[in-house]
């Protein structure tokens, strides 16, 4: 989906994907896959798949009931996804290093390169019932891990969208990074689970909503398809928490030609024009 920043960080992960294969006894074939600025690798080993991903040392260690092996645990069987079949970390200098072995899945993401669509993906009936389904079944998990914390949304509100902060925030079990480059086409799997955990209601299909923003056409089915969620009170705080969150990036530079859409999306649940700039260049 994405290259690594530079020669450095390249080749940093492609030795930290061999290692974890030896010790997995693995044998890697095919193109490697890269994650966000290089911070995770992928590759394909027969029927599996092996993910490598870095953090820095201090980071190190996994937090029960989250991520990938705490979704394995806790996320009910019916919710497709990857299964895991084993990990192994480590450290080496500076580095704390996580590697999962998951299926290998055959049908490609809805959107390969890029979070958001720029086009109708054309997905069946089916295929928006399966995503329901799902959604409504991880609600019944345990959810461990708060995504979109609180003391973010106090800042995030009035910086991003130039309105207070909500009083109350409902908190359900989701996956918290609900965008297409994380979910498969039919059949539906679920990518991706190191956010997942206690997200505001309505977050995960205004998260989906937001990234989808450049094809009207998608986004309304997606208001239909998840209107019992949207229209509520605390779905509209929901879905303004994902409008935040990509206002935020696109204060970083991220969505250039989203950001228009972001802003008026925005601007229409709240009837305030939102204060961040559109075509920013602040660093992260």
């Amino acid at each position: 989906m994405n290259s690594p920043v530079n020669e450095e960080v390249q080749a940093l992960m492609e030795a930290a994907h061999d290692r974890a294969a030896k010790a997995l006894g693995l044998t890697c074939t095919g193109p490697l896959a890269w994650g966000f600025l290089g911070v995770t690798l992928g590759r394909r080993a027969g029927d599996r798949w092996l993910r490598v991903s870095r953090t820095a040392k201090r980071n190190a260690g996994r937090k029960a009931g989250e991520g990938i092996v705490g979704a394995s645990e806790l996320v009910p069987d019916g919710v497709p996804r990857p299964r895991l079949h084993g990990v192994h970390d480590w450290t080496d200098g500076e580095w704390a290093f996580e590697s999962e072995v998951l299926d290998y899945l055959t049908q490609p993401t809805v959107s390969p390169d890029r979070a958001d669509i720029d086009h109708d993906p054309g997905l069946p009936d089916e295929w928006w019932a399966d995503l329901r389904r799902a959604l409504a079944l991880l609600t019944e998990a345990e959810g461990v891990k708060v995504t979109v914390r609180d003391g973010w949304i106090e800042r995030a509100f009035p910086q991003f969208l130039g309105i207070p902060a909500p009083a109350k925030v409902e908190r359900v079990t989701g996956h918290g990074d609900l965008h297409w480059g994380n979910l498969t086409a039919a059949p539906l799997c679920l990518l991706d689970w190191e956010r997942w955990g206690l997200v505001p209601f309505g977050y995960d299909a205004g998260l989906l909503h937001a990234n989808s923003l450049l094809v009207p056409d998608v986004a309304a089915r997606i208001r239909k398809e998840f209107a019992p969620i949207l229209d509520t009170p605390a779905g509209r705080i929901g879905e303004l928490a994902a409008l935040a969150e990509m206002l935020q990036a696109v204060a970083r530079g991220w969505y250039p030609d989203l950001a228009p859409r972001l802003v008026a999306r925005a601007e229409a649940l709240t009837g305030v024009r939102p204060p961040v700039p559109v075509h920013s260049e602040v660093s992260a």
